[in-house]
């Protein structure tokens, strides 16, 4: 059996249906809880400071790449740049149980994804180049490895200068504790939600990010010190998901994402590596699909993106890549990092305008530069453009001047053909209709007018959520024919994109107003068979929802750091 094909059976494997469920415990092993947060014991730790939360762009002007002005790469900026990225933003409480919300999202707020920062001297900081290993309960970095003055200018050579590297890893065991073998799917979808937060916040200090796609697994393991044996040896071991270059500069459309060589690899691999990893849980339980689903999605080296088959034809639909309109919102972009929630109840009776639909909408279109799509774009793409993979079924709710009824978006640069192809394999007696005022730049379509509410709570495993939202998504993924193109590893990247949308959707409902939630739990085929999909040419990856949050007042909301940590206070007008 290929590769890809592996990947492609353990999605069946680990798909619930109503009946029964993918394989899990079946309960929570509260004694074996794994530790939200991963240290390593003996490492010299550099502490960050705390930004102000108003300073700073407005949300909206994150989005347009000349309405944020760039800032230097030093202490304050570093620190900004994590702390709304994948910093803590708030405790809640409960009869004496404390837990850490994120910036970052996390299925089951159990957070397998680690961040990882090299990077060159930075003013404030470090003197010295090195390998840091972000620790979020203290906002602090820990120097894994020191490299070389030699190693690092070869390392970031084909960048500008400031320019550094961040890496996302995932401890798969965090997500397995509580789901058993569909825990894999979820990982992917939080290094999806990472990933994007770290392009907004870079955006929102005038910073673009570049995935560096050409490398493999095994680079980045050795790169972040993952390979150690004698560092993990009574610890969970970390998975390795990509490495990104971060610019200090606006504008890097002529800048092509060169990979670090072998020999720069080896030398990093080769430093003098401090700390030892903490043991997150006594006792774990191995899943058998879990373990085929790592094996088969390891990505090799020089693998890049390539463009999808029919992209590149000139019978396109009407050109859709244009920016986004510009919003009037004046609310502080660090102000929504940080209130970022996830509902746990709607009202069922809160409703958001058809042009605030349309808004949210379009962020999630994938065009050229836009943020934070343009975080995949490489040079084995020559016109700039993120090649989407991941469209989306609407379940719409209560939006005022759109009628209800299940709506699909075409997300990005798609020709025609592509179109042809999503809609040859979906229903026949669908409507296909364009609604009503839809702006140019969406290829919104309406499928069937009614009342979908309780359509929406039946698929997504029952929860009413879904139902008593302003709308629901799911997101439908080409699947069979991107991983025989790419191969197994590309399950990852697409799981990846879902959660790069489910971020965007998060960030949006907050800026209108409402709140949201990602919803892991949903019937796989039964979502297929509404659409008529049959086969794996199109797989639901993720769903979501959004509406009128209903708070629990039982909880007691708590500031993210103590009194200790937030003396450590600077604002950006500082740096």
């Amino acid at each position: 059996m290929d590769g890809w094909q592996r990947a492609a059976e353990y999605h069946q494997q680990t798909k619930h249906y109503i009946h029964h469920f993918a394989r899990s415990l079946g309960y929570l092993d509260w004694v074996n809880q794994p530790n939200p947060f991963r240290r390593f014991e003996g490492a010299p730790t550099l502490p960050l400071l705390i930004a102000t939360q108003d300073s700073g762009p407005t949300y909206d002007s994150i989005f347009q790449a000349d309405e944020t002005e760039t800032q230097q790469v030093n202490v304050h900026s570093l620190s900004a740049f994590f702390q709304f990225s994948m910093a803590i933003a708030a405790w809640k409480e409960y009869r004496g149980s404390r837990w850490a919300l994120r910036v970052n999202p996390s299925s089951g707020n159990l957070h397998p994804t680690e961040a990882y920062l090299i990077a060159g001297p930075v003013t404030g900081f470090s003197e010295t180049p090195g390998v840091f290993h972000y620790a979020p309960a203290d906002h602090l970095l820990e120097r894994r490895a020191e490299i070389a003055s030699a190693v690092w200018r070869d390392t970031i050579s084909a960048f500008p200068e400031s320019s550094f590297l961040v890496g996302l890893t995932s401890i798969v065991w965090r997500e397995v504790w509580k789901y058993g073998e569909r825990g894999f799917r979820y990982c992917q979808h939080d290094v999806g939600h990472a990933f994007a937060a770290i392009a907004l916040s870079a955006a929102h200090l005038g910073w673009q990010v570049r995935w560096l796609d050409g490398l493999g697994d095994d680079d980045l393991r050795r790169l972040l010190g993952l390979n150690r044996e004698s560092d993990f040896a009574d610890a969970e071991s970390e998975h390795p998901d990509l490495l990104a270059v971060v610019i200090p500069q606006r504008d890097i459309a002529p800048i092509v994402p060169r990979i670090p060589s072998t020999s720069v690899i080896d030398q990093i691999a080769g430093a003098s590596w401090l700390g030892k990893a903490n043991r997150l849980s006594h006792e774990h339980v191995d899943w058998e699909w879990v373990k085929i689903a790592l094996e088969a999605c390891v990505k090799p080296r020089n693998v890049p993106q390539s463009v999808s088959a029919g992209t590149s034809d000139n019978h396109s639909l009407p050109d859709r890549d244009g920016e986004a309109p510009v919003s009037t919102r004046r609310i502080s972009a660090r102000r929504i990092f940080v209130q970022r929630r996830s509902g746990v109840a709607f009202d069922g009776t809160t409703s958001i305008s058809a042009s605030q639909f349309y808004g949210m909408l379009t962020r999630v279109v994938p065009g050229s530069g836009r943020v934070p799509w343009n975080v995949m774009q490489s040079n084995s793409n020559p016109n700039g453009y993120t090649e989407s993979y991941v469209h989306l079924l609407l379940f719409v709710h209560r939006v005022e001047g759109l009628e209800p009824g299940l709506y699909f978006l075409i997300r990005g640069r798609k020709n025609e053909n592509a179109f042809e192809s999503i809609r040859s394999q979906i229903r026949d007696d669908f409507l296909w209709q364009r609604p009503m005022n839809c702006p140019d730049e969406l290829s919104l379509f309406a499928l069937q007018y009614g009342d979908a509410r309780k359509l929406a709570a039946q698929v997504s495993c029952g929860q009413e959520i879904a139902g008593d939202g302003c709308f629901a998504v799911s997101m439908i993924a080409e699947f069979e024919g991107p991983l025989q193109r790419h191969g197994a590893w590309f399950y990852r990247r697409l799981h990846w994109e879902t959660g790069m949308i489910g971020q965007v959707l998060y960030l949006e409902a907050e800026a209108t107003g409402v709140r949201a939630t990602g919803i892991g739990c949903y019937f796989d085929d039964p979502v297929h068979d509404l659409l008529g999909l049959k086969g794996m040419a199109y797989q639901a990856l993720y769903h979501f929802t959004i509406g009128g949050a209903v708070e629990d007042e039982r909880l007691t909301t708590l500031p993210p750091y103590g009194e200790e940590i937030a003396s450590r206070r600077a604002s950006l007008d500082e740096s």
